[in-house]
């Protein structure tokens, strides 16, 4: 891989506040950045960004155009289609590549692809009918949680199973004819770690942090997490263990599970910045961000230690609408996605601040 200098075009794989913080780091090296989505101009990535290419997946044609005007390609959102990376990349390098999509687009494959490298995970079955649920029931026990296997996030497309529970009608809550039942994990505390590589298979990690969700969606994350040096070092293992063998070039981010008897569970993965790693912009050496662009453009990572102990907190719905107090706290730091409604359980922005002593 060569490296890509600044001055370059970053093209960025869709348009939420994901990509609008990876363009506004590579505009701070000097690059410029193209988006592709289908999301219109006034998205929160389509604000900050030079030039957007507002087109479905499916579009070959306007695929073909933007390829043509960027010298590398990243994403923001896994659920790319892979037949559209795989087309990118006929054209120019594309980091993640359609394999690592694969495997992270789809719940079976992830947890599999975990086990073969002899990662714990909670047990699980595939569910494609009443049949499969009811015979992974009694195999895994309930009480157990039933997901898609596909698209979900911020506790879409899953619910809890409780024994006695009616599952012909959980089958069709869910929505999907692919879906997964995952054990119930007794967990002391959910952590995550994003590791970023490099092509030639250099890596950093940032440390374990400790997140907490309301209704399913990521509330706060904690800087550092509260963990033995071993557990702290196993789950950054585990990270680079799936970042190298899944042959990442970018980020991965491994949200996992310690469990009360000291285990590490990985629970999901996904190749791109994630919430739990928005500390980063005010309390590490280089936030996710810019390791990103330092990544896909195989530049040197930038250092990962964080500067001081802190929390992140999501500003979801109508929690945004307390950006006058944050802005009057002289130790909060508010970030704003640019997003017009405040509804129920959108991501809105983001506040960090450091912990007290």
């Amino acid at each position: 891989m060569t490296v890509i200098p600044p001055g370059s075009i970053i093209g960025i794989l869709g348009a939420g506040q994901l990509g609008r913080m990876t363009a506004l780091a590579a505009a701070r090296l000097g690059y410029k950045v193209h988006v592709f989505a289908p999301e219109s101009m006034d998205s929160a990535c389509g604000q900050v960004v030079a030039h957007h290419t507002q087109a479905g997946w499916h579009d070959l044609r306007a695929l073909a155009r933007f390829a043509d005007d960027v010298d590398v390609i990243t994403l923001e959102w896994e659920n790319v289609p892979t037949y559209a990376v795989d087309f990118l990349a006929r054209h120019v390098g594309v980091h993640p590549g359609a394999h690592v999509l694969a495997v992270a687009q789809d719940r079976v494959a992830e947890k599999s692809f975990a086990n073969k490298l002899g990662i714990g995970t909670a047990p699980f079955r595939a569910v494609r009918s009443l049949d499969e649920l009811n015979r992974a029931a009694t195999e895994i026990g309930l009480p157990a949680i039933l997901k898609s296997t596909r698209m979900g996030y911020d506790g879409k497309g899953q619910l809890r199973l409780n024994p006695g529970d009616d599952l012909t009608g959980a089958f069709d809550a869910i929505g999907s004819d692919e879906a997964i039942l995952e054990g119930f994990v007794d967990f002391e505390r959910e952590i995550s770690v994003v590791t970023a590589r490099r092509s030639d298979g250099t890596m950093l990690s940032y440390p374990p942090v400790e997140n907490r969700h309301r209704s399913g969606i990521l509330d706060t994350t904690t800087v550092p997490a509260t963990l033995t040096p071993a557990i702290a070092a196993e789950a950054v293992r585990i990270a680079e263990t799936l970042a190298t063998e899944l042959h990442v070039v970018g980020l991965l981010a491994v949200e996992m599970f310690v469990t009360r008897d000291g285990r590490v569970l990985v629970n999901e993965m996904a190749p791109r910045p994630h919430n739990s790693g928005h500390w980063t912009l005010d309390f590490a050496a280089t936030s996710q961000f810019e390791q990103l662009v330092r990544a896909v453009c195989d530049l040197p990572l930038g250092a990962v230690e964080v500067t001081a102990p802190c929390v992140m907190t999501n500003l979801i719905g109508d929690d945004v609408d307390t950006w006058p107090a944050i802005l009057a706290d002289p130790q909060a730091r508010l970030h704003l996605y640019g997003k017009g409604d405040a509804r129920p359980g959108r991501k809105m922005g983001h506040v960090t601040r450091p912990l007290s002593p």
